[in-house]
């Protein structure tokens, strides 16, 4: 059965998370992901924590891509480069800005090279503007955004998220882009340049409370604190009016129904605050478990704050395979948790694969696809080109 991005070849010169994340989604759509990687292989695959040697970082990004070798300093390399950019429909990159121009493989070259080729590109402030220059990871993005301020505004500091949500959501809005780079190519016949910086996808992660705050001059973000019960914690997030009043009605709280304090919908912290007061003061001295049963009974949408250890044996999770296992290296009895099936479609399969050793596909790319000869590939290999 034909998946959505079969036909498709992405060369991905991607490195650490948003970038990689970018190109595993593609590849879990059906395309042919080449991940570039140095020769002897990406430094990605030394960092700890591994299974039987082999890095779970690398893996959770990169699983399933194709290897290959290529020493991008080497003229020779950068021919072969060229070559691979001509039967190919995306390059993703995450570079500094300028830094693609300096290998010699800018939008402007690779257009030249391929008309048809779109360039995706992820970085810490775009491709333009003031801080186009600096370097920037997630917790940048976080901090500058605002999410950290706002996170940590009812605790009095600023608060980082220890996922690293900034990253996702870049590779989230990098894949999008490719996506519709790809179709807007069907009618137009040329590819195109995706670019998107960290600072502008954590923008979109709290664009409501800017243009709050554009417009009153005020901070009115919610406030969201988590419920501690008698063994544990829990969410429970009201959002409508009818939800707080099956929330109050639940609490045995019929009282303040009609309270204008605790009535309708409102942004004002002071009567969030309020609210949340009487959940925390009547979950206090209740275990999780009924909190969450009376919570669902009414209803109100609710969960509990589960530690990593709870979460990875979730079996909501595994049976909806967010979680799968794959082998560790070719032949290998060991297993290695992996991102499994993101996105459920009807008629499409989800293939999850291994990660590739170093190199492990460049017969298949540059015999297969580029047509050179075993003696070719072997000299390239003995020379440190591959």
């Amino acid at each position: 059965m034909p998946v959505c991005l079969e036909g498709i070849r992405v060369l991905e010169l991607a490195r650490a998370q948003a970038g990689p994340r970018c190109g595993l989604l593609l590849r879990d759509l059906g395309a042919e992901v080449i991940k570039i990687e140095k020769v002897g292989g990406d430094e990605g695959r030394a960092r700890a924590p591994y299974v039987d040697g082999h890095g779970i970082g690398f893996a959770q990004y990169n699983r399933g891509k194709k290897s290959i070798t290529l020493n991008m300093r080497d003229e020779r390399a950068k021919e072969i480069f060229r070559e691979l950019v001509k039967r190919s429909d995306i390059v993703l990159e995450n570079f500094r800005p300028g830094i693609m121009d300096k290998m010699g493989f800018g939008y402007k070259t690779l257009s030249e090279i391929n008309p048809r080729i779109i360039l995706v590109s992820g970085s810490g402030f775009g491709q333009y503007g003031p801080y186009r220059e600096r370097p920037a990871y997630d917790v940048i993005g976080q901090a500058m955004s605002g999410i950290a301020y706002l996170t940590g505004e009812e605790y009095g500091t600023p608060i980082l998220a220890a996922a690293p949500i900034v990253d996702r959501s870049t590779a989230l809005h990098l894949t999008i882009g490719a996506l519709a780079a790809l179709f807007h190519r069907q009618f137009s016949g040329r590819g195109q340049w995706v670019e998107m910086g960290l600072l502008d996808s954590a923008l979109t992660l709290v664009d409501l409370e800017i243009a709050d705050c554009y417009h009153s001059g005020k901070v009115s973000g919610r406030t969201q604190i988590t419920i501690q019960c008698k063994d544990g914690s829990v969410a429970v997030n009201p959002s409508r009016a009818h939800q707080w009043e099956q929330a109050y009605k639940a609490m045995g709280r019929e009282d303040v129904l009609h309270d204008p304090k605790f009535g309708g919908l409102t942004p004002a912290r002071d009567v969030a605050r309020e609210r949340q007061k009487l959940l925390r003061e009547w979950a206090k001295d209740k275990p999780v478990a009924e909190v969450l049963r009376v919570m669902e009974e009414a209803d109100v949408p609710s969960g509990p704050v589960q530690t990593i250890q709870q979460v990875v044996k979730d079996p909501h999770l595994w049976e909806r395979r967010m979680m799968v296992e794959v082998e560790v290296a070719p032949g290998s009895e060991s297993k290695m948790l992996v991102p499994g099936e993101t996105i459920k479609m009807s008629d499409i399969p989800w293939k999850v694969g291994r990660v590739a050793t170093p190199g492990e596909h460049n017969q298949e790319i540059y015999g297969g696809v580029l047509g050179l000869s075993a003696d070719e590939i072997s000299k390239l290999a003995q020379d440190k080109v591959i």
